[in-house]
């Protein structure tokens, strides 16, 4: 038996000596670096923190980061479900396209997809002087800003939800539908349930990301302060303003949001394992039984 046990498990300073690197790692490379973020924040009081916040142009930054996401994750969200539904639920043509479509923004550099939007709606793009002429501004404004988001957050959503939804098949919609049901009440009723837990931690990982986009919106940006900064440029601008203590308080605002962000991923995870759970413990069904006419 111990032979046994001995020839399965690794030694115990093995155990100890990869825990101890993970630790180690993890401390090093992410709770430092979050500690030095609010400790350099706080560095010249808490006035001055709440100073650098309360600046307008501050303000303005976080107002344009909320409107931002605000419109990105709804539109991400329609689409996400849309596309989800399409490749997990239908076969048709083009669909390995349409897979290879939604992995592009993981493919694409954010900086290269500021620049695509800069050579379509830009003073110069393909579309750009008939924008002028209509006085429609993209580039340098926040439409530009909510583009460029929705284009590298759009991802997020659909592959949180393409593998949940091969999973789980087709059985349960096909069984609404030959009961009567329309489109819509399949998807409200049968559909929606399902996916719940993954749609949240999609919509999370969503937000997250649009929140904290620096390439793509520094592109179309124009880094007009006070008007097209969001937080994460705002907080470049300040740095190299060597106004270090002001910059580390708004970053510190991101990092607030990671860590909100880590925490409410963990508990829907924790939910979602629990429901997968509940769901492969239940007894199956026993089938109805049809009575013998004589």
């Amino acid at each position: 038996m111990r032979s046994t046990k001995a020839g399965t498990t690794e030694p115990a300073w093995v155990r100890y000596t990869l825990i101890g690197i993970a630790l180690a790692f993890m401390f090093l490379f992410l709770v430092l670096p979050l500690a030095a973020v609010f400790a350099e924040a706080l560095r010249k009081g808490v006035d001055a923190y709440w100073e650098a916040l309360k600046e307008p142009d501050a303000w303005s930054s976080i107002r344009l980061t909320l409107v931002t996401a605000a419109i990105a994750v709804p539109l991400n969200l329609v689409f996400g479900v849309a596309a989800a539904w399409a490749i997990a639920k239908f076969e048709f043509r083009g669909k390995a396209f349409l897979t290879t479509l939604v992995d592009l923004p993981f493919s694409v550099s954010p900086v290269v997809a500021g620049l695509i939007y800069v050579l379509m709606f830009g003073a110069q793009g393909w579309f750009g002087p008939w924008l002028m002429a209509h006085d429609v501004k993209i580039i340098f404004a926040v439409p530009g800003i909510v583009l460029a988001t929705v284009f590298v957050t759009f991802p997020f959503i659909a592959r949180e939800l393409i593998p949940l939804m091969q999973a789980q098949g087709n059985d349960e919609e096909q069984a609404a539908i030959v009961l009567g049901a329309s489109g819509w009440q399949t998807f409200w009723y049968v559909t929606l349930p399902n996916i719940k837990w993954g749609l949240i931690y999609g919509v999370i990982l969503c937000n997250a990301r649009a929140m904290g986009e620096f390439g793509a919106v520094s592109v179309v940006s124009g880094h007009i302060r006070g008007q097209t900064n969001t937080l994460p440029l705002h907080v470049e601008v300040l740095y190299n303003e060597y106004q270090s203590v002001a910059a580390f308080a708004v970053a510190s605002l991101l990092a607030l949001l990671a860590l909100v962000t880590l925490v409410i991923k963990s508990v829907v995870q924790w939910r979602q394992e629990r429901a997968m759970q509940a769901a492969a413990d239940a007894p199956p069904e026993r089938p109805l039984k049809l009575k013998e006419t004589p």
